[in-house]
């Protein structure tokens, strides 16, 4: 095969060229499946090649040429690489409203007309869009390719097209297309592991190289991991001397917790003005949100969709609603109950083996006390992953017209079980057992083994099958070292065989988990901030690992925020401040101020929690979610936005009075004669 070079982006990338067609730079590829119709492969790619007048996506798109050396019978052939030209994409950045920097320094949305006042366009843009921007824009045109006044696929007359709507989301859902997904830059790529997790250093992530090549959500998400760490740094240097010192005394867990309340409160409001900072810089602030097409997975009968007025299927609401409340919820009730089954099964277990060390105290009997708890945060993990897979079955069957409908439902029930399965035997011994002693070991016993276990199943167990994919390629391409590039169609072949990456959901699960377990009874175990510290700090390395070696390249995806993980880290905060103002209720330090009146410490301990919670939420109306600086920037471009509209107006105003002044004088001498 032979190959051309160019620059995109700031880096060099092969790509391949075909005799006496145009050469382009490979950004995504598409795989169809093996059986597909011939008829429907042409037909597909026409439209993809078709100019944007006549209803095509305007993209270049070729066959994947297998090299000599493959056996075509065993390679499935129908595999295609997408690109576009340099003018094309420009046009594209408009369509998708990215927002750069102006030559002022000001964020605006890119327009093809005014490319020369953006800052870093030179020449005809060779490096002003990044390959990740690239590759999104690509995806957004084949996503919009609409079909027009066809009925059916080519070649499917049983696979039904509706006019407006979306060809490429219609043949995913179909089985047609197999996946589609963004090529790695391998040189780009090794720059950003150099920097990034191979060498190990304390230092701040290139979050704006991560943003450069995986995109914004991507970014936003190693960035609050970062600023999670950090945030728990102080929590962490005071509780390890609280721990040292203090290990038995439970009356000074007091202070401990007060500084939880407000710690926990003062970094999701910090992190709310950093992620705002970030997200100016980056442009996607500002950035207006697209209009939202139905998933891939949406089906109905055929009907009008009242926004657009165009044909589609539509799904009934009430059957939706029905399929939730009569289906779905009771489902969870039930994973509920017998995730606190299984949390009794726990304590009983905890009782024979505390008494087995009561009767007889050895060396292995007090070994055999962590036993339960191990064997609890196990079956914890693995009820968890197993109750992830049913959620995702249920939220698919209640049939989400849209994917953030979607993903709001399946954050909802994932949240709520992950919540009763990891915390309901630290509120029961807390509460009920009232057994602070018994709490520090089960709460360090749970926060151990969770993060070994995360950290094996994420991150290691998935590189070390990458490994094994990689070797057997380059043995099979004649490679000696797994350092060697590969030719292109086999480094094509080896990112489409490689798992591809979820998003980010998992990952800010971990964190949720996290962050309960450190602000809501971190006081009876001081060590859980550090012990969350050497957590992220590995997790940032296992994580930049697994997106540059193991996981396909994902879509670069625009986020202004973390979503709605924002809210549920914060309802934690919530419900931190009454475990906390609870657990100072039940201290000995506080029970000693009220011997004969257990009413009154409970009036006064729901006091101090209104208070709490009065400060946190006031705390949140003074601290502004965006600074002040860009505030005002963001004004002055809408100010600006504003005044150029007036001034267009008032033009075509003067325009049309004109063109009226001339017409009614053309009408009078008309007349006159």
């Amino acid at each position: 095969m032979l190959f051309n070079k160019i620059s995109l982006g700031g880096a060099d990338m092969k790509f391949p060229s075909i005799p006496d067609k145009t050469p382009f730079t490979p950004l995504v590829v598409m795989e169809l499946a093996e059986d597909t119709n011939e008829e429907a492969v042409t037909w597909l790619t026409s439209r993809i090649k078709d100019t944007q007048q006549s209803g095509g996506a305007e993209l270049m798109i070729d066959r994947l040429t297998l090299d000599d050396n493959q056996d075509p019978k065993k390679e499935n052939q129908n595999i295609f690489i997408v690109g576009a030209s340099r003018e094309r994409l420009l046009v594209g950045a408009e369509d998708v409203g990215l927002v750069k920097e102006f030559n002022d320094g000001s964020m605006r949305g890119f327009t093809y007309a005014n490319r020369e006042n953006f800052k870093g366009f030179q020449g005809d843009g060779d490096n002003f869009l990044s390959m990740a921007e690239c590759q999104f824009i690509v995806k957004h045109e084949l996503d919009t390719l609409r079909a027009r006044g066809e009925t059916h696929v080519p070649g499917y007359p049983k696979i039904r097209l509706y006019p407006g709507k979306s060809v490429v989301r219609r043949i995913q859902s179909k089985g047609i297309l197999v996946q589609i997904f963004p090529l790695h830059d391998k040189e780009e790529l090794k720059r950003l592991s150099s920097m990034w997790y191979q060498n190990v250093q304390l230092s701040f992530q290139p979050l704006d190289d991560i943003r450069h090549y995986f995109g914004e959500s991507l970014a936003l998400y190693f960035g609050f991991l970062e600023y999670f760490t950090l945030a728990m740094v102080p929590m962490a240097l005071i509780g390890m001397p609280y721990y040292l010192f203090d290990w038995e005394d439970y009356d000074k867990y007091v202070l401990f917790a007060v500084f939880n309340l407000v710690w926990s409160t003062v970094f999701l409001e910090t992190w709310k003005r950093f992620s705002a900072s970030l997200a100016y810089s980056w442009g996607t602030l500002s950035r207006k949100k697209a209009f939202e097409e139905p998933r891939p997975g949406f089906h109905g009968v055929l009907g009008i969709n009242p926004v657009t007025g165009r044909q589609e299927p539509v799904y009934s609401s009430t059957k939706r609603q029905l399929r939730i409340y009569l289906v779905s919820v009771p489902f969870v009730l039930l994973c509920l109950y017998l995730s606190l089954c299984v949390m009794m099964v726990y304590f009983s277990a905890e009782g024979l083996v505390l008494g087995l060390h009561d009767e007889e105290p050895t060396f292995w009997t007090s070994l055999l006390l962590y036993v339960p708890s191990i064997i609890y945060a196990v079956v914890i993990e693995i009820m968890n992953r197993i109750y992830r897979y049913a959620a995702e079955f249920l939220t698919d069957w209640e049939n989400h017209r849209l994917e953030s409908s979607y993903q709001n439902h399946l954050t909802l029930k994932v949240l709520v079980f992950n919540f009763l399965n990891c915390f309901a035997s630290l509120f029961y011994i807390a509460f009920m057992m009232q057994d602070m002693q018994l709490l520090r070991q089960s709460l360090a016993t749970l926060l151990i083994t969770s993060q070994i276990l995360n950290q094996f199943v994420e991150a290691f167990l998935p590189f070390w099958l990458q490994k094994r994919r990689n070797k057997r390629v380059h043995r099979r391409s004649g490679k000696v070292s797994p350092d060697q590039e590969l030719p292109f169609d086999q480094q094509v072949m080896l990112e489409a065989d490689m798992s591809t990456y979820l998003g980010t959901f998992d990952d800010y699960l971990e964190l949720f988990l996290l962050f309960g377990y450190v602000s809501l009874f971190s006081c009876v175990y001081p060590l859980a901030a550090l012990l969350a510290v050497l957590n992220n700090v590995t997790e940032v390395y296992s994580d930049a690992l697994k997106m540059c070696r193991v996981f396909k390249r994902p879509f670069s995806e625009p986020g202004a925020d973390i979503g709605v993980w924002q809210l549920a880290f914060e309802s934690m905060s919530v419900i931190a401040v009454v475990t906390n103002c609870a657990l100072i209720g039940m201290s000995p330090q506080m029970k000693s101020y009220f011997p004969d009146s257990e009413t009154q410490l409970i009036l006064v301990v729901a006091t101090v929690e209104h208070v709490f919670l009065a400060f946190k939420f006031i705390l949140a109306f003074v601290i502004p979610d965006v600074p002040r600086h860009i505030q005002i920037k963001l004004a002055r471009v809408e100010f600006e936005s504003m005044e150029a509209l007036k001034k267009k107006f008032c033009v075509m105003k003067r325009k049309g009075e004109k063109l009226a002044h001339a017409y009614i004088t053309v009408i009078r001498n008309l007349s006159d004669h």
